[in-house]
């Protein structure tokens, strides 16, 4: 009986995208991949709209893994003034919908030179990735023995050192965790790009998926936008199954601890 709960409950998962594939290879009752190929032309060309979400992609995970890391070691590690405070404050991010605040962050990227780039872009994708990935982070440090840390100051090594030789190993499932959620966020997120990025060869996929919907007089081409939900959600599901295993691990060690 659990076996037919857990099938019937996959299917009512993979049907969707099951769907969408189909939709995508479709005119009317034959097959074509003419769909992809009015995806592969349209506006800039889809090669430059998935190179700006790879550039995206990249500065968003690879900054909020740096400073998630960083942060995630002093609040862990160090005792300072406020460390609680400044805690709860990052974390208060979360109570804020992000939308609510993305004119202003505009206002205040033109101000910093950053505005239409996505560079800037990064940077407040990477703002909104933070409360969660320092709260992974930390609880990821706490779960390994102090111990280490003096063992790895009596063999010389400084903080730095250490938490480099010593803990990132040991703590490598919540970075992958980590990493994880910000591809993800970064790879789909819709509303900031339309509001922070302006040129049209700037944008990244998924506005461009939602822009490339609408076909003559205004009717939605539906099989081209399936297309293109299609060449978004394949990435996702690869690396979502590649690194599944740490995923868990991650949320086992760090999320769920304490």
């Amino acid at each position: 009986m659990r076996r037919l709960a857990l099938a019937a409950l996959a299917v009512v998962f993979v049907y969707p995208i099951g769907w969408s594939a189909w939709s995508s290879v479709r005119a009317g009752d034959s097959f074509t991949l003419g769909n992809y190929r009015k995806l592969a032309t349209y506006g800039e060309g889809v090669g430059t709209y998935l190179t700006n979400t790879v550039v995206l992609v990249a500065l968003t995970v690879a900054g909020t893994l740096l400073v998630a890391t960083l942060a995630g070691y002093a609040f862990s590690r160090f005792a300072f003034p406020g460390r609680g405070l400044l805690f709860a404050l990052v974390l208060a991010i979360l109570m804020v919908p992000y939308p609510t605040i993305l004119i202003p962050l505009y206002v205040l990227l033109g101000e910093l030179g950053l505005q239409d780039s996505l560079v800037g872009l990064a940077l407040v994708m990477v703002m909104f990735q933070l409360p969660f990935a320092v709260f992974m982070m930390r609880n990821a440090f706490e779960a390994v023995p102090r111990t280490l840390d003096d063992a790895a100051r009596v063999d010389g090594c400084g903080s730095l050192r250490t938490l480099v030789r010593v803990l990132l190993p040991l703590v490598a499932p919540g970075l992958v965790t980590v990493g994880l959620f910000a591809f993800l966020a970064s790879w789909n997120d819709y509303v900031a790009p339309l509001i922070l990025i302006s040129s049209g060869d700037k944008l990244p996929l998924p506005v461009a998926v939602v822009n490339m919907r609408v076909h003559n007089f205004g009717a939605v081409d539906y099989p081209v936008m399936q297309a293109g939900v299609m060449f978004m959600a394949v990435p996702c599901l690869i690396l979502f199954l590649a690194l599944q295993r740490f995923y868990v691990r991650g949320f086992m060690t760090g999320a769920l601890r304490g």
